[in-house]
């Protein structure tokens, strides 16, 4: 795991340099000169928190309810399964933020070529987990919780839930347990605004990312293939074992 992750992504650094220098396109002043080196993919008066925390700003993701520290985990665990070829369809990141209840609208595709929110809607966590909240977490079979960290997806299928989407885990000892537990992202009728309305959370799964039926399948050929599935939870256990979320950036 040395130097597991060194390389920031270079789209999101051209895109911040852009932001940096915008308010000083019609200023009198000398703006402060940003630096890149394209064979590095580096910026020199940024690192990748920074970066993270300025495109955080810049989507406005405050106003949808992710939490900065979700966003900013979920790019450096991104740019390492990038940087590293683990992700084939790279130009989409997910972020099901577990910090939130139930009852809001916690997971998040977005676009890392246009810097944009595709989808952001319910998603269900784990019966075993908690109520409202995802609170417990396992990697074991049969546990009926949700397991946080990185995932890559993989193939679709069409299953006892109908169409469905294959996740593999990245953390060892975390979620690598995924496809041995069958946790897959799929629809589900319990995750809807009926369910908010009459319980005030959506109804839960076996340990799936569950879906409503409205989006899930969009959601699911947008994302599918090798891209970035993070189940963000401010679990101390979680946060303090994660190697991608450890290792210096």
């Amino acid at each position: 795991m040395k130097n597991y992750c060194k390389k920031p992504f270079l789209r999101l650094t051209l895109f911040l340099v852009f932001l940096i220098h915008l308010p000083f396109v019609f200023a009198k002043s000398k703006p402060v000169p940003v630096l890149i080196d394209l064979n590095t993919e580096t910026i020199t008066n940024f690192n990748l928190v920074s970066k993270s925390a300025i495109l955080y700003d810049s989507l406005r993701l405050d106003t949808l309810g992710l939490s900065r520290q979700a966003f900013i985990d979920g790019v450096k665990g991104y740019d390492c399964l990038r940087s590293t070829g683990k992700l084939s369809n790279d130009n989409v990141l997910t972020i099901a933020d577990f910090s939130l209840p139930s009852n809001e609208k916690r997971l998040f595709v977005i676009d890392m070529d246009n810097f944009q929110v595709l989808y952001n809607t319910y998603v269900a966590h784990g019966r075993n987990s908690g109520k409202e909240y995802a609170n417990k977490f396992s990697n074991s079979p049969r546990s009926n919780m949700s397991s946080p960290g990185f995932y890559v997806t993989q193939n679709t299928y069409v299953g006892e839930n109908g169409f469905s989407l294959r996740l593999q885990g990245e953390e060892k000892g975390i979620n690598d347990n995924a496809m041995k537990r069958a946790i897959v992202i799929h629809c589900a009728d319990y995750v809807s605004e009926k369910w908010v309305q009459d319980l005030g959370y959506i109804g839960r799964s076996l340990g799936c990312p569950a879906l409503p039926k409205k989006y899930a399948k969009p959601i699911i050929e947008t994302i599918k293939d090798g891209s970035c599935f993070f189940i963000y939870s401010p679990n101390q256990k979680y946060l303090s074992r994660s190697r991608l979320l450890n290792e210096p950036s």
